[in-house]
């Protein structure tokens, strides 16, 4: 019989086993097969299969491991080859799209950034889309060169397609007439009407062009920033672990190359108008990850935090969002956390009028089929 204390233990099982294999992914092979299927079921819908394949291969620790679980982990390894050399071409066909006329800078954001820079959490990972980032001044030519070389908008309606161009960051989204790959062209990293202000003229001034590429990267700083960013101010959080291991990923990586990183990141967030973002992501990945950061950083991100009753509540709602659900035992306070956090993504991306008056019109075109 299914009961709310089962379901709770069922919720704890599945965190408890991916935090291990995520921390110590060497790990995996000495767990039970009940736990084993249950934790490769999990990190399938976390979408970290091909990390923990990419891990475990790196670590020697592949051939410890039951066929059956070999095989998932190979395929999600595959997989994710398969999304980054998609990119990759998808990148390389901008690349030469735009090799004529004016030389726009082109900066590649999130998981592309990764896979250029060959940093440690590119391996593995699932490519969702291609991410641009352009100066808003030239955002308008580089859509009319792509549409003009075969590249397309997504169908929307008049209001959807009015409310890309005058409310967010982005323009509707842009996929070949011949490839599924879609593109994201960005000028900023959060919509016009968020409460938050980053400026992406700083973000696109810091950024450096790649040798022999067409294409610049962002600093080391706005590459994290980016991604506490796109986690915890821009999203619901649901299923969204991975994102989390990446950030832990990349502080890891350029605060162990460099210590002054430290230093440089608490100082860009606060240029950039993210202080917010960036203190629940290092409280996140330090509490459920493990992530270790100076005391003198500790010291300076406390400052940063909300009133305390809303910290509790994050605490409460942000590890239940994070990991998936238990397959066999879904929660119900999964899905309200889920909800809230939801509900709270909206509220910080658009002011309350806004807010009233765009589900007002997202409510009537469902249930009126207005167009």
């Amino acid at each position: 019989m299914t009961t709310p204390e089962s379901v709770g233990r069922a919720a704890h099982e599945v965190r408890k086993l991916l935090n291990l294999v995520v921390r110590q992914p060497e790990r995996l092979p000495e767990l039970s097969l009940p736990d084993l299927d249950l934790t490769l079921r999990a990190a399938r819908r976390a979408r970290l299969l091909g990390h923990l394949g990419y891990r475990l291969r790196d670590q020697g620790s592949t051939n410890q491991l039951p066929q059956v679980a070999l095989d998932q982990l190979h395929g999600g390894m595959a997989m994710a080859d398969a999304r980054a050399r998609l990119a990759s071409w998808e990148l390389d066909r901008i690349a030469w799209a735009m090799s004529s006329g004016r030389q726009v800078p082109l900066v590649v954001m999130k998981g592309c950034a990764y896979l250029f820079l060959r940093l440690p959490n590119a391996p593995g990972r699932l490519f969702a889309d291609v991410d641009l980032m352009v100066a808003e001044n030239d955002l308008h030519y580089v859509e009319e060169v792509l549409e003009d070389m075969g590249w397309e908008s997504a169908e929307l309606t008049p209001y959807d397609d009015n409310y890309y161009r005058r409310w967010t960051h982005e323009l509707p989204p842009l996929t070949h007439v011949e490839r599924e790959v879609e593109i994201d062209l960005h000028h900023n990293i959060l919509p016009r009407t968020a409460r938050l202000k980053p400026s992406g003229e700083r973000i696109l001034a810091q950024s450096h062009r790649l040798p022999d590429s067409r294409y610049a990267v962002p600093c080391d700083e706005d590459i994290v920033l980016h991604a506490m960013v796109h986690l915890m101010f821009d999203s619901d959080l649901a299923d969204k672990l991975r994102d989390l291991v990446d950030i832990a990923d990349l502080l890891d990586h350029f605060a162990g190359a460099d210590a002054a990183f430290w230093d440089r990141l608490v100082l860009r967030a606060s240029e950039l108008d993210l202080r917010r973002p960036a203190y629940y992501s290092l409280r996140y990945a330090s509490r459920l990850l493990d992530t270790d950061y100076p005391e003198r950083i500790a010291g300076e991100i406390r400052r940063w935090a909300p009133p305390w009753i809303v910290v509790r509540i994050m605490d409460r709602l942000v590890p239940r969002a994070l990991y998936p659900q238990h397959p066999d035992l879904p929660s119900r306070a999964t899905e309200l956390a889920r909800l809230l956090l939801y509900v709270r993504s909206h509220w910080l991306r658009m002011p309350p009028w806004l807010l009233a008056y765009h589900l007002s019109v997202k409510f009537l075109r469902k249930n009126l089929r207005l167009a």
